[in-house]
C-alpha cells in the first residue's frame, strides 16, 4: 500500500469516524473502501446494459392488454427511448 494524505472537512471527517465505527473498520479501511467503490462504478457504462431491461420482463402490471403478444415491441420502444434521450 502508498500512504497518502488528505484533509477533510470537519463535517466529512466527522462522518467517516462515524461511518467506520459503526462498521467496524478504521478510517483509513473505510476510505479505501469508499475509493473502490468510486472507482468500480467509474468503470461501468453510462447507460445500463439490456440484461437490466430483461430482468424486469415479467414485473408488475402496465395496464395494457396486449403486453403479452407484444413485449418486444414495448422492449424495443423502452432500449429505445432510453439510449437515444
Amino acid at each position: 500500500m502508498r500512504r497518502t494524505q488528505i484533509y477533510l472537512e470537519p463535517e466529512q471527517h466527522r462522518a467517516l469516524m462515524q461511518e467506520s465505527a459503526k462498521k467496524g473498520v478504521s478510517l483509513a479501511g473505510l476510505i479505501r473502501e469508499v475509493v473502490a467503490d468510486y472507482l468500480n462504478r467509474e468503470k461501468r457504462p453510462g447507460k445500463p446494459g439490456k440484461e437490466i431491461y430483461m430482468g424486469l420482463v415479467g414485473l408488475g402490471q402496465s395496464g395494457l392488454g396486449d403486453v403479452s403478444e407484444r413485449h418486444d415491441y414495448y422492449l424495443a420502444e423502452a432500449l429505445k427511448s432510453d439510449h437515444n434521450g
